[in-house]
């Protein structure tokens, strides 16, 4: 027959086997299988190790990449955009632009406003 030391032991033991436990499931990245492996993690995961300018649809709210890539250009300064700092298009144009002011002077040249 057991002891109550023995048991008290045994209560022990386990909760450090659960606690090393725990702090393993925290520690260790999460398994991944060979084929999830290759692929990005998420869509923005591929465009920041292409180098070069993408190629973007231009939609309401948001963009769809055709071609990867870093950056696309301003359609009236030409200065590269980060898709990061993306903020302004035309989804009539399909342009973009580096900031409002640039956007505000295509609707001008345009005759819009």
């Amino acid at each position: 027959m057991r002891q109550t030391g023995d048991l008290e032991r045994d209560r022990d033991s386990m909760k450090s086997l659960r606690a090393l436990t725990l702090r393993f499931l925290l520690y260790l990245p999460p398994m991944r299988s060979k084929r999830e492996a290759k692929s990005p993690m998420n869509r923005h995961e591929n465009r920041l190790t292409t180098p070069g300018e993408a190629q973007i649809q231009y939609l309401d709210a948001d963009f769809r990449i055709l071609k990867p890539g870093n950056f696309v250009r301003c359609a009236v300064t030409g200065t590269p955009i980060a898709l990061d700092e993306l903020r302004y298009w035309s989804v009539d144009r399909q342009e973009a632009y580096a900031t409002r002011e640039a956007a505000l002077e295509r609707l001008k040249s345009l005759g819009v406003i």
